[in-house]
């Protein structure tokens, strides 16, 4: 089939896969999941709405990969478990988010669900350039909302960590940690994060 033909076949198919989903406002828990479960974009939902994720940089993903791996070596032998993107947390009912990062301390915690998460007792987020306030207001609304105990924001133009532990229904900054500092987790106790080794593994 010539390619300006093939072109027009893919856009028509396209066009028809557009037209049978639901707009925007209108789709349920189960459309969004069936969605995603077919989708190599993260996408979040909120209460009938979709909102496509830009793709992480380099720079994202190996500060996301830095954390997992440092993680992973420290929960593992304590029995926990951590999952990078694109897993998916239920909020509530309606909302659903995809942390770059979350961690429970238990891998029997009944959250674990394979299909999606019902919650994280920490969650860390990397502060995407294309949309700062996503991270650093939504998203720490979301967690709190959740009942995350533990949200931590990464901000690579700053190369800090925030720490942030839930008091009550909002969360209350631990502390603001930059190169020199080991950013310590509380929900994770003993869990300490050397800040420039992060920021110089996600310039590799």
């Amino acid at each position: 089939m010539p390619e300006s033909r093939l072109d027009t076949t893919q856009e028509a198919v396209h066009a028809l896969v557009r037209a049978a989903l639901p707009p925007q406002g209108c789709w349920s828990d189960d459309e969004y999941l069936w969605l995603t479960d077919r989708s190599l974009r993260l996408v979040e939902f909120t209460d009938g709405h979709l909102e496509e994720l830009p793709m992480p940089t380099r720079v994202h993903q190996n500060i996301i990969g830095f954390l997992y791996r440092l993680l992973h070596a420290w929960l593992t032998p304590r029995g926990g478990i951590v999952v990078m993107a694109s897993l998916r947390m239920r909020v509530r009912e309606g909302k659903f988010r995809e942390p770059d990062l979350m961690a429970l301390r238990r891998r029997e915690d009944p959250r674990n669900q394979n299909r999606f998460w019902l919650g994280a007792d920490l969650a860390a987020e990397v502060v995407s350039a294309d949309d700062p306030v996503r991270d650093w207001v939504t998203k720490r609304a979301d967690y709190a909302e959740a009942s995350v105990p533990e949200y931590w924001i990464v901000d690579p133009q700053t190369e800090c960590v925030t720490v942030l532990t839930l008091d009550g229904d909002a969360y209350v900054e631990q502390g603001v940690f930059g190169r020199g500092d080991g950013a310590a987790s509380k929900v994770l106790d003993g869990l300490v994060v050397d800040v420039g080794a992060l920021f110089d593994d996600a310039q590799m």
